[in-house]
């Protein structure tokens, strides 16, 4: 069983790979596509400007291997940035996204503090396997200006200025606004039960 953090130059992916390894995963860190590809599920992290980390898979062919590799029905995490560029496109930028979620990430309002930064509540639309047993209202950890809407696909929602949605999940894709990694024991719960979903399949 081999989890693929995605290297395109845009992500915590140290935080991430030991958040994995706590919980029992065994992730690689790699910018290889043919690695991607080989995987038996992938991470794609991000931190940034979306423009630029959509310019940055281009420019390493890595934007199609993550959609191949979505299609192809194995378990996808998307996290922050790498949450955001799986959608049709952002506010953010002009650059199209990859399209593996439909809809747009919208700027936060100007009324309150952006970038929403620190700990806040998400409260659950909808069941998942991955979020099973964490109770609703628990707190997780933010830092981002956009986010997506709240629509059929939203898990989990919080607020900051206006609802937006915290955790998205269409079949074997499943993506959070907030960083598991920095969310204490709620956070490594949801990266145990990818990880324990990967290892059953």
């Amino acid at each position: 069983m081999t989890i693929a953090i995605l290297d395109y130059g845009m992500g915590n992916l140290r935080s991430v790979g030991r958040a994995l390894a706590h919980v029992g995963g065994d992730a690689e860190i790699t910018g290889d596509r043919a690695r991607v590809l080989e995987a038996d599920a992938l991470v794609v992290p991000g931190v940034g400007h979306f423009g630029a980390c959509m310019r940055s898979l281009e420019l390493l062919g890595l934007d199609t291997a993550v959609r191949a590799f979505a299609a192809g029905g194995r378990p996808i995490f998307g996290v922050c940035v790498g949450m955001q560029i799986l959608f049709d496109r952002s506010e953010e930028g002009a650059e199209r996204g990859l399209g593996v979620l439909p809809g747009v990430v919208r700027r936060l309002p100007s009324s309150v503090k952006v970038p929403h930064m620190g700990w806040n509540e998400v409260t659950w639309i909808r069941g998942h396997d991955y979020i099973d047993g964490i109770p609703d209202g628990e707190r997780f950890y933010f830092v981002h200006s956009y986010a997506p809407e709240v629509d059929v696909l939203a898990v989990g929602a919080s607020e900051h200025g206006q609802r937006f949605a915290a955790v998205v999940a269409r079949s074997n894709v499943f993506v959070t606004q907030f960083h598991p990694e920095k969310s204490g024991d709620a956070g490594l719960h949801i990266y145990e039960r990818f990880v324990k979903e990967v290892a059953a399949a």
